[in-house]
């Protein structure tokens, strides 16, 4: 059980990556995403299936800390997915739109903007789902702005 929650906590081993394993674990998260637009193509289904995944990724996350002894260690990308697929909820299809989510989703993951850090100080997965639960809406949010404003 130890390999298979380390296994999905590092994104397959995403996590991994010698430099910059968030980007490698976003990166994975488009896939997914990719994968989630066609089986859940309706907006609640949608919600559902990222509710959940984010539901698991809390526990996954929060276990995994536990194995790899280390606050939020870099090597646990379930989050950054999980922010990414939050990030693309009610946004249409468009490689505009993935290429954007994903510059707005990275810069907001790393910057942690409007006090985003406290939330990572939540215990165990909370806090490492948390913070990328907000960037993840404030990038959505961006998104929006950005069609409203381009006519996108």
């Amino acid at each position: 059980m130890k390999k298979l929650i380390t296994i999905l906590a590092t994104g397959l081993g995403t996590g991994y990556t010698p430099i910059f394993p968030g980007t490698a674990g976003t990166l994975l998260g488009v896939v997914i995403y990719l994968v989630f637009i066609k089986i859940f193509p309706f907006p609640l289904s949608y919600a559902v299936a990222v509710a959940i995944f984010w539901g698991l990724g809390v526990w996954i996350s929060g276990k995994c800390e536990n194995y790899l002894e280390g606050k939020d260690n870099q090597t646990i990308v379930i989050d950054e997915i999980a922010g990414f697929l939050i990030t693309m909820f009610l946004i249409p299809f468009s490689f505009r739109f993935i290429l954007l989510g994903f510059i707005f989703f990275r810069i907001f993951d790393i910057l942690k903007p409007f006090k985003i850090e406290k939330i990572q100080k939540l215990p165990r997965g909370w806090g490492i789902m948390g913070d990328d639960l907000a960037a993840g809406i404030l990038s959505n949010i961006m998104l929006y702005i950005s069609r409203s404003m381009f006519g996108w």
